[in-house]
């Protein structure tokens, strides 16, 4: 299983990053940055359907809530009506879990990928020379390399990026909420936008940082998407309620006359 894994995914990955490190001027944040888009590239096809399917949600969360009101008395009924209009109108309820799935095995080899080609002691650098293509001799000639980027050390956590994942991930998810008034799921809804940013961010805070440059490369990319897409989303509310409380607390200025 080790063997299919590193044939698969870490290997070809791990090479990837090198063959992009030596194109890229030896600036391997930048090779981090760049495969980020790539992968977001080639799994756009996903990531259009997931949104259009969030964006749809949106649109019959009013008849999901007459549903609601009208067999609030039959669970069963109600979740056999709430299946058939996510069928008529195209929605995947589990749709979102999809392009989560499908990055998972990227955040465990990009990880993988990164604490080999910078290792913290002389046997992982030994072991990294195992998993390059001896087919292509510059890689191992890359070795070892630059870890700097804008002043951080991408072999080490680092709690600006930690700060970073959270803000990014937090406007992500908020862009993609689907707005409700229902009081129980709007809590829900809130609860989850706090705690998996905060969730990444602890695992930021423990893990190379440049895991952590993967993550806000992919969420800022994800919300260029999501604007062109579907537009601010409920993050609109969250401007315009910012903007009332920044009209109600500036001083009434004096008359002109």
């Amino acid at each position: 299983m080790t063997q299919i894994w590193n044939t698969v995914l870490f290997e070809p990955m791990l090479n990837g990053l090198l063959f992009l490190y030596s194109l890229l001027g030896r600036n391997f944040g930048l090779s981090i940055i760049v495969f980020t888009v790539l992968v977001r590239v080639l799994t756009l096809p996903i990531t259009l359907k997931q949104m259009r399917s969030a964006r749809a949600s949106q649109e019959i969360q009013p008849k999901l809530q007459e549903l609601e009101k009208k067999h609030k008395d039959d669970r069963q009924k109600l979740a056999d009506e709430q299946m058939k209009l996510y069928k008529e109108a195209g929605v995947n309820p589990l749709g979102c879990l999809v392009p989560t799935l499908i990055q998972l095995p990227i955040w465990i080899g990009l990880y993988q990928s990164i604490t080999q080609i910078l290792p913290d002691n002389p046997i992982r650098l030994l072991s990294l020379a195992q998993h390059i293509y001896q087919q292509f001799p510059i890689l191992s000639s890359l070795l070892p390399l630059n870890s700097s980027f804008l002043g951080l050390d991408l072999g080490r956590p680092s709690p600006i990026l930690a700060v970073l994942v959270v803000a990014t991930m937090w406007v992500q998810q908020k862009m993609m909420a689907a707005p409700t008034t229902d009081p129980q799921q709007k809590a829900m809804s809130q609860t989850m936008e706090l705690m998996m940013p905060m969730m990444f961010g602890v695992i930021v805070l423990q893990t190379a940082s440049g895991l952590g440059l993967y993550f806000v490369a992919t969420n800022v990319v994800a919300i260029v998407q999501q604007y062109f897409i579907g537009g601010w989303g409920s993050l609109a509310t969250v401007f315009s309620g910012l903007g009332a409380a920044a009209r109600k607390a500036r001083p009434k200025g004096k008359g002109n006359g």
